[in-house]
């Protein structure tokens, strides 16, 4: 099965990361506005976009400061059954970021727009963290025409 993988340093603590991980304020600066939930282990967060569609993740793990996993539970077909992880490490004044979402059936379509838009929202992650804004959804780089007809 294919993987999306990302790696990432920001100038910042792996608990100042850990916490945009892990918080529906940390979320919903970098991911999606419309974070529903705090994360807590065997939980499920809820993130939306365009209005009601959106995807559940249940908290498989939550280890402070090293690690989040997270399995899709509901949302796009594609999506259903795969796991999305965060694993953090010092690395002196950077917060190093190893981004997994794992156990795709194919490397769709969706896929590839996914792994882009994995990069661009790992990016606005880096930015909140270091003192910047993000470019959380719905004010995210539009990729496709179906985004940007969905709004």
């Amino acid at each position: 099965m294919p993987d999306i993988l990302h790696k990432i340093g920001i100038q910042s603590s792996v608990d100042e990361a850990y916490k945009a991980l892990t918080t529906r304020e940390g979320l919903a600066a970098w991911w999606t506005r419309d974070t529903l939930d705090e994360s807590e282990a065997g939980g499920t967060v809820r993130f939306r976009f365009w209005g009601n569609q959106g995807f559940d993740m249940k908290v498989l793990e939550l280890d402070p400061g090293k690690r989040v996993l997270w399995q899709v539970v509901d949302g796009p077909e594609d999506w259903l059954g795969t796991k999305v992880s965060f694993d953090l490490a010092q690395e002196e004044d950077y917060a190093v970021v190893r981004f997994k979402h794992a156990g795709w059936k194919a490397p769709v379509d969706f896929m590839h727009h996914c792994s882009t838009k994995w990069g661009m929202f790992l990016m606005s992650l880096k930015s909140v963290l270091e003192g910047g804004t993000g470019t959380p959804w719905p004010n995210d780089i539009k990729l496709d025409k179906w985004e940007v007809e969905a709004g």
